[in-house]
């Protein structure tokens, strides 16, 4: 690699890395950097006191500027140096053809040349400047483009530190997700590992009880087996006497015989067989679980994380007799509703639904976790969920969380969601019993079967938001709706 050039190395040093030309009036800075005053003060202005350095970005104060005379003699000799070694080189500073100095500046090609260069032919018609003048020009053509290029840089800078901050938050968001994940996925391994306990002993107790019958059976047969055998030898040998010594006592022969009889063992009980064949259903619904554990974890974590009685506050939840539609009518006890077939006179206050089937609990709720249990019938359509305080009750209602309704439907021997538009539900069977779990703090509201505790659907949390909450429910004509104590 060829040796760096002592002279450019010079000329590099004696120039301000602000304006790249000799400095003019060279001063230092507290970090000890040089520049020129008048670009120093460029770089400053409009700050007051302090400001950084624009080569190491140092904050320094304006008001120490030191004058370096020394610099200012060595620049003088640099400038002496570059014009000798240039006339000796036939460089940039001397005319190559001419060997004079170059002076003047012509604008069409825009190029430095000498006094004989203007004179001749080749530059007789151009218009030609004092270099300093045109150099004067240039420089504050430049200088603009400087000022342009450093706003750029400084947006850059800006935008770099933006994107700098808004990545740590999102990697801090990150980590935060991750180590949510992390707990879940602990809570539901304990939570398997728990389930796999229980069932292993219950399956553990029925293995028992299934050897213990078959033990006594066993030594029962056993028993009547021996006894049997030795009746038939006796009899065997009686039948092989005379005839009237076969014949003496043979009612009580007969008698032994009667008694004699096989006597059933004892079969395993219909519970038993249920409790076994309940097993073999819980296998089953829990490999189809796995398979479809991808889709189910959301779902499965947030039964989890409590949807069911020990995590929520049992509601002892009536019904508002004052928000029924008049064609609802509700028992004595307010713990049931269904569907009339003629409109009852009552009065429209204003709480009061009148066009759609609903009617609300009396009780509301704005903190804390509650369930409830709502026994449906075979009816042609009913809707059991929560709803909001101001939901609307007169006219048109949007059944869907859009107009404050967070609900499942039967409808038309079809399981839904009331969203807009509805949601279909597959499920391995309708409910017979449903349990509504609302989570005010988390704005969840969670549907279970609550004959097998599967999960029929969740709203995500932070749907249910914003004011009381209250029961809500839907019944056509002929169902019928029952809260279970």
């Amino acid at each position: 690699m060829a040796a760096e050039n002592p002279m450019e190395s010079l000329q590099e040093e004696a120039t301000c890395p602000v304006c790249l030309e000799y400095f003019t009036e060279p001063v230092s800075v507290e970090c000890g950097h040089n520049f020129c005053r008048a670009c120093i003060s460029q770089c400053w202005e409009g700050s007051d006191t302090a400001a950084s350095c624009p080569q190491c970005r140092e904050t320094v104060q304006q008001r120490n500027l030191r004058p370096n005379r020394q610099l200012a003699r060595i620049l003088e000799l640099v400038k002496q140096l570059s014009l000798q070694v240039a006339k000796g080189a036939g460089g940039d500073g001397v005319c190559e053809r001419h060997q004079e100095a170059l002076k003047l500046f012509c604008e069409e090609d825009q190029t430095p040349i000498c006094v004989v260069c203007d004179r001749s032919r080749a530059h007789h018609a151009h218009t030609v400047v004092p270099i300093q003048e045109a150099a004067q020009e240039y420089k504050e053509r430049i200088q603009a483009h400087l000022k342009t290029l450093r706003e750029e840089r400084e947006k850059l800078l800006g935008l770099k530190v933006i994107g700098e901050g808004k990545s740590q938050e999102y990697l801090k968001q990150t980590q935060t997700e991750r180590q949510k994940i992390v707990s879940e996925f602990q809570q539901l391994q304990q939570f398997l590992e728990e389930q796999e306990r229980l069932l292993l002993a219950q399956l553990e107790k029925l293995d028992k009880e299934i050897v213990r019958i078959q033990n006594e059976n066993v030594s029962k047969l056993s028993e009547q087996i021996s006894h049997l055998s030795e009746l038939i030898s006796e009899l065997e040998g009686k039948c092989q006497k005379p005839a009237s010594e076969f014949l003496q006592d043979v009612r009580t022969t007969l008698s032994r015989c009667e008694k004699g009889k096989f006597q059933q063992p004892e079969e395993i009980s219909p519970e038993l067989e249920e409790r076994v064949s309940g097993f073999s259903q819980k296998t089953i619904v829990l490999m189809e679980i796995l398979g479809k554990f991808k889709d189910t974890l959301p779902s499965e974590l947030e039964r989890k994380r409590g949807v069911s009685f020990g995590a929520h506050r049992q509601g002892n939840v009536t019904l508002d007799p004052d928000t029924a539609h008049p064609e609802l009518v509700l028992s004595e006890d307010r713990k049931s509703v269904r569907g009339g077939d003629t409109r009852q006179r009552l009065p429209n206050n204003p709480e009061r639904f009148d066009t759609e089937l609903c009617v609300l609990g009396c009780e509301g709720f704005t903190s804390g976790r509650h369930c409830w249990e709502v026994e449906v019938g075979d009816g042609e359509s009913w809707a059991v969920g929560v709803a909001r305080e101001s939901v609307r009750r007169k006219g048109w209602i949007s059944l869907s969380p859009e107009g404050g309704i967070w609900a499942v439907e039967w409808w038309e021997h079809h399981f839904q969601v009331l969203t807009d538009p509805v949601t279909p539900l597959t499920l391995s069977r309708v409910p017979s019993r449903i349990r509504v779990c609302l989570d005010c703090d988390r704005g969840q509201v969670t549907f279970i079967d609550a004959g097998d505790e599967a999960l029929i659907f969740t709203f995500p949390p932070g749907s249910v938001r914003g004011e009381r909450i209250r029961p809500w429910f839907r019944v056509w004509l002929g169902a019928r709706l029952r809260l279970c104590p």
